[in-house]
């Protein structure tokens, strides 16, 4: 099976954006194609060879953007273009802009490789099958279009991670800097007509220990850290007692790691998912999300009656989305002004 590469390429790049909607602890990321509005195009690693004189075309920060590199991106941006029979700027132009994209891209990997953020194959494999899926295939079919298109699924995978650290950092950054009030909700509502019906959710009452990867702590002291504290809770020691011990959460650490009542959609997707797989009293293996491995412990659910209470949510994400693509825009012009960027062309 096989899908034409354009069409195949924008749905790529969509869906590589479009991770799970949350609450304050994930940006909302249903629309994540306005949060990073240029299409980013998967490269191919098929043809690696570079010509026989290279050059670095842009210093950033300590790294670098050879011209092999911008190269290879326009070279599959023109081939995007005449493929859709869309008309690009001059060579020069269009140049100078796909290398301010990835200069812009660079700026953020060195953001997410100092602060130590990580995409694991699990959450990889979960991006891609939901590629997948969104063009009606399996992950295999889907590997075997993308080869059937002179691509590789490694390289695939790649961009995807690649962006997956992207939004990491932009969820990081954002979600800091943007807030919605209880009476700017109110005042939305206000203005709305009143809606009939009823919508009820299972909640689920869940305390967890987060261990987090940090600049001195990489991914396999992290993951051995979740299973010292996994242990001593088998042998029966306190939950809390080991959560105010070992947790990085510090909202939740305090509390001994409760969480309180969670509903769907208020932890991403790797938490939310071990977490519905477990019985009450049942404790997970190490789970491993951007924010670190979690032990996570389900205590009991139930079923609420939350009409208002979603339509408020729905509204509060609105409002919080919208600025948030207003407030990423100006963070983004922060960071290239205070990167040090040396363009060469």
């Amino acid at each position: 099976m096989t899908i034409r590469k354009t069409l195949r390429t924008r749905k790529l790049t969509q869906r590589a954006r479009q991770l799970s909607a949350g609450t304050m602890m994930t940006l909302c990321l249903g629309a994540g194609a306005a949060l990073v509005p240029l299409t980013v195009q998967a490269q191919s690693f098929e043809s690696t060879q570079r010509q026989p004189l290279d050059s670095v075309v842009a210093v950033v920060n300590d790294g670098v953007i050879m011209r092999s590199e911008l190269n290879e991106r326009i070279a599959e941006i023109e081939q995007q273009a005449a493929a859709q029979g869309g008309q690009l700027p001059p060579r020069s132009q269009l140049a100078r802009q796909v290398l301010e994209r990835m200069v812009m891209d660079e700026i953020q990997l060195q953001m997410a490789s100092r602060a130590n953020l990580s995409v694991d194959d699990t959450e990889l494999n979960r991006q891609l099958r939901s590629i997948a899926e969104s063009n009606g295939m399996s992950l295999d079919q889907f590997a075997d279009a993308v080869e059937a298109d002179g691509m590789s699924l490694a390289s695939v995978r790649e961009e995807v991670r690649r962006e997956m650290l992207m939004r990491q950092v932009q969820q990081r950054q954002i979600s800091q800097r943007v807030s919605v009030s209880d009476r700017e909700v109110e005042r939305f509502l206000e203005q709305q007509p009143s809606q009939q019906g009823q919508s009820f959710i299972e909640e689920t009452r869940a305390r967890h220990v987060l261990v987090e990867l940090t600049p001195t702590r990489g991914e396999a002291q992290a993951r051995s850290r979740a299973e010292q504290a996994r242990q001593r809770l088998q042998q029966g020691e306190d939950f809390a007692t080991v959560a105010r011990e070992l947790s990085d959460d510090r909202g939740s650490g305090m509390n001994g790691g409760d969480l309180g009542w969670v509903r769907p959609g208020q932890t991403v997707p790797a938490f939310e998912e071990a977490m519905n797989s477990l019985g009450p009293n049942q404790l997970s293996e190490p789970v491993r999300s951007q924010f670190g491995y979690h032990v996570i412990e389900v205590l009991e659910r139930r079923r609420q009656d939350v009409t208002e209470e979603s339509r408020r949510e729905q509204v509060r994400q609105a409002i919080f989305q919208r600025r948030a693509n207003e407030e990423l825009e100006v963070w983004r012009r922060e960071i290239r002004e205070q990167a040090f960027v040396d363009i060469r062309l």
